[in-house]
């Protein structure tokens, strides 16, 4: 077998080893804090095991806006780059802030 051969068939093992490229992953949100009582929208950047299930979703992102002193409402919806632009004037500071 020649060199370039060997050389092709191993750029072709590493292609197909490789699998595809994750796509980003996204919620928006809803957050408050009390005493007085506050509210936000917000976008945050999650991995893509929390993208498939809500529950997970919630789990990831809970304890991220926690420490910035906020309480998770609830998530409402996840999406992908898709959906980022759309949202970003709606959330203000709180786009991808955590």
């Amino acid at each position: 077998m020649s060199l370039t051969s060997r050389l092709s068939m191993i750029c072709l093992c590493l292609a197909v080893t490789a699998g595809p490229l994750q796509a980003a992953c996204y919620a928006d949100y809803k957050a408050k804090q009390d005493d007085p009582l506050r509210l936000h929208y917000g976008v945050i950047a999650l991995s893509d095991a929390a993208c498939a299930r809500p529950a997970a979703a919630k789990r990831e992102a809970e304890p991220r806006i926690a420490a910035g002193g906020w309480s998770l409402l609830n998530i409402l919806s996840t999406f992908g780059d898709e959906g980022l632009a759309e949202r970003k004037k709606n959330a203000g500071p709180y786009y991808l802030r955590f």
